[in-house]
């Protein structure tokens, strides 16, 4: 499902980022990405959402991140060593991965084992919005 389709969209004010490969939803203290079909989501791209995403929060702001995989894309795995640079600054609280069939969980499985953040593989946008609120991430 995707987030603008959710009840949470019209529970949480956000802003809409679009980008060249997916959409962004900043609430005010998680991030829901919904990347396009096909993209390869590398390090330059991730840079760019992250300078947007980092101009539009005040600094010191702790936020959730919510990958919404509604669509099938690839990912170099190592790049979580690098998101943990962010995590060093403790502007992550947690992440949760949303996959919505069992190649993508086996993806997420991978990418869990590069990371050393706290990463939520959940089976619906729900879970992952319920697990982001317990963990702080949302109010």
């Amino acid at each position: 499902m995707k987030f603008e389709d959710s009840s949470y969209s019209q529970k949480f004010d956000y802003y809409k980022l679009e980008m060249p490969f997916g959409n962004f939803f900043l609430c005010e203290k998680f991030i829901v990405s919904e990347l396009h079909e096909g993209i390869h989501f590398d390090w330059n791209k991730l840079l760019q959402a992250a300078k947007e995403v980092l101009t539009f929060y005040n600094k010191g702001t702790k936020l959730g991140y919510i990958s919404n995989r509604i669509n099938s894309y690839s990912m170099d795995p190592q790049s979580w060593l690098k998101i943990e640079e962010f995590q060093k600054k403790e502007l992550i609280l947690g992440c949760a991965i949303v996959f919505y069939n069992q190649n993508t969980f086996l993806n997420v499985s991978l990418e869990n084992m590069f990371a050393d953040l706290n990463i939520r593989p959940c089976k619906s946008l729900d879970e992952a919005l319920e697990w982001m609120m317990k963990q702080g991430g949302a109010s």
